[in-house]
C-alpha cells in the first residue's frame, strides 16, 4: 500500500503529490495527516484554528469520496513509521515543504521509516530548483519565470484509488479570538469565483482603493490569503482561473487582470527566497557592510502594536490586523515600513507578530515582505520609505478606512485625518482628545531612517 501525508497541501483537487501517488499506486492510497507539534506550535492561535478547520473540511471531502482521512497526533517521525508498519505501507509520497521546520521534519522522518520517501512540488507553479539561486530584484526574477512552463491543475483522485477505511479519531479544533473565514477547498473555490466575477476586471483600479476596501471588501481585493496559505486551495487553479480571464479581455480589463497575476508573481519570489534560503525568517536576506543600527524601545513595539502610535493609517492597519486576523496589502506596507523605518524596530519583531495574530501567515510571504519592506530584501531602491502621511493622502483620502478601525476619529474631517502627525497638539486635543499624539516626530523620523541605513550601507561615515 502507498501511504499519502498531507502536509501543508490541505485539499485533494489541484493537489501535485497526492495526484503523483495515485499514478504511481499500485493499489489503493492511504491519506494521512500529521499535527506534529514541532510544526503546529509555531503556528500563531488564528492560523492554527484556521488549519484546524481546514483539515476538518479536508476529512469531509475524503468521506465524499468514500474514503477517509487518518488523523495523528504526535512527532510525525514516529507516527508514519507505525502506519507504516500497521498498514503494510511500501512507499510514502509527499509534498515539498520549503520552512526549516517542515524541511527537518522531511528529513526525520525520511531517517525513520524503512521505506522510501518521494515528494513532489506542489506550493508553487515553478520548480525554484529551475531557476537561479538568486535574484537581486524581482523584477530580474520575473523575467526567468514567467518563461517556465505552468503545469495545469492536478486531478483529484477517483473513489477507487483511494483506500476503504473509516478513521473516527477527533480532529483538534482550536478556538479563535476572532470570526474565521469559511474553511475549505469550496469555501475557498467560493471565494475565487466571487472575486473572478465582481472583481478581477477592475483589480489593478481597487487593489490600493482604501474606501473600497471598506465598502467592498471582497471585490476590491480577492481576499484569497487565507486559503492559500492554508493550501485549501491549489495555485495552478487560481493561475488557471486568472489566465482564462485574462485571455477572453482585452484593453482596460486586461490591464487589471494583468495586473492581479503580477501580483501572483510575488509569491512566487518568496518561496523562491525561502527555497533557496532557509532562514529568510531570521537572516537579513540582504548583506550589509555595517550593522543596522535597530533601537530595542518596548514602549514604542507595544503602541504600534496596539495601534496607538497617532499615525491614523498605522494604527487603522494594526487595528485591523487586531479585529479581523487581516490587514489590507496597502497599509500592511505602511505598518511595516512604520515599524522599521520610523520607529527603527527590528522587522524581525514585527514579522513575528504578525505570525501570532495573522489568520493568513505564510511562511515565505510574511518573512519575504517584511524584508522588502524593511531594505534588508530584494528590492532595487536602497532605503524605501513609506511616509504614512502621504500613504494616507493618497490612498484614504476621505478617512474611510482609518474611521473604519479608529472610532476616536470618527467625527474628524478627513483632512485632517490625513494630516493628523503634522497637526498642533492643541487642534489634536480639541477634534480627537482620546487619540494618542504621535510617538514620533514624522520628519525627524524619517531623517534618522536615512541615516542610519546609509551608515549601515557604507554611504555615511558621520556618527
Amino acid at each position: 500500500m502507498l501511504l499519502y501525508w498531507h502536509r501543508r497541501d490541505r485539499r485533494t483537487a489541484d493537489d501535485r503529490g497526492l495526484a503523483a501517488a495515485v499514478d504511481a499506486a499500485d493499489g489503493p492510497v492511504l491519506p494521512v495527516y500529521v499535527f506534529d507539534p514541532a510544526v503546529t506550535d509555531r503556528l500563531g492561535v488564528r492560523k492554527r484554528a484556521f488549519v484546524d478547520r481546514t483539515v476538518r473540511a479536508l476529512r469531509e471531502r475524503y468521506r465524499d469520496l468514500e474514503s477517509d482521512l487518518l488523523v495523528r497526533s504526535g512527532a510525525a517521525p514516529d507516527v508514519l513509521a507505525d502506519l507504516c508498519d500497521e498498514y503494510g505501507v511500501d512507499r510514502v509520497v509527499t509534498t515539498e515543504c520549503y520552512d526549516p521546520v517542515r524541511r527537518d521534519r522531511t528529513a526525520a522522518v525520511d531517517a525513520a521509516l524503512g521505506v522510501p520517501l518521494e515528494t513532489h512540488v506542489d506550493t508553487v507553479l515553478v520548480d525554484p530548483r529551475t531557476l537561479e539561486p538568486s535574484y537581486p530584484t524581482h523584477s530580474q526574477f520575473h523575467a526567468d519565470w514567467r518563461e517556465r512552463p505552468k503545469p495545469a491543475p492536478a486531478p483529484e483522485p477517483a473513489p477507487d484509488a483511494l483506500a476503504d477505511v473509516t478513521a473516527d479519531e477527533p480532529i483538534p479544533i482550536a478556538n479563535s479570538d476572532i470570526d474565521l473565514p469559511e474553511a475549505g477547498t469550496e469555501a475557498a473555490r467560493e471565494r475565487l469565483a466571487s472575486f473572478r466575477d465582481a472583481g478581477l476586471r477592475r483589480y489593478a483600479d481597487t487593489r490600493d482603493d482604501l474606501a473600497a476596501a471598506v465598502e467592498r471588501p471582497l471585490e476590491a481585493v480577492s481576499r484569497l490569503s487565507p486559503y492559500l496559505a492554508a493550501s485549501a486551495i491549489g495555485i495552478r487553479e487560481v493561475w488557471e482561473t486568472v489566465t482564462d480571464v485574462r485571455d477572453a479581455v482585452d484593453g482596460d480589463e486586461r490591464r487589471n487582470v494583468d495586473k492581479y497575476a503580477f501580483e501572483l508573481t510575488w509569491r512566487e519570489l518568496y518561496y523562491h527566497l525561502l527555497a533557496h534560503t532557509p532562514d529568510l525568517a531570521t537572516v537579513n536576506y540582504k548583506q550589509f557592510p555595517n550593522e543596522i543600527a535597530w533601537r530595542t524601545d518596548d514602549a514604542d513595539f507595544r503602541a504600534w502594536q496596539r495601534g496607538e502610535t497617532g499615525y491614523p493609517l498605522v494604527d487603522a492597519g494594526m487595528r485591523q490586523l487586531e479585529r479581523d486576523g487581516y490587514i489590507h496589502n496597502r497599509p500592511r506596507q505602511v505598518v511595516a515600513s512604520f515599524l522599521t523605518k520610523h520607529l527603527l524596530l527590528d522587522w524581525r519583531r514585527g514579522a513575528a507578530h504578525f505570525r501570532e495574530r495573522l489568520v493568513d501567515h505564510d511562511p515565505a510571504v510574511n518573512p519575504g515582505n517584511w524584508q522588502w519592506v524593511a531594505s534588508t530584501g530584494t528590492d532595487s531602491v536602497d532605503v524605501r520609505i513609506f511616509d504614512p502621511v502621504a500613504q494616507a493622502a493618497k490612498y484614504d483620502d476621505t478617512g474611510a478606512f482609518v474611521r473604519e478601525y479608529v472610532p476616536e476619529l470618527a467625527d474628524v474631517p478627513a483632512e485632517a485625518i490625513v494630516e493628523w502627525p503634522t497637526l498642533p497638539a492643541d487642534r489634536q486635543a480639541e477634534l480627537a482628545p482620546d487619540y494618542p499624539a504621535p510617538i514620533v516626530n514624522r520628519t525627524a523620523a524619517y531623517e534618522r531612517a536615512q541615516r542610519v541605513f546609509e551608515r549601515a550601507l557604507g554611504k555615511r561615515n558621520d556618527g
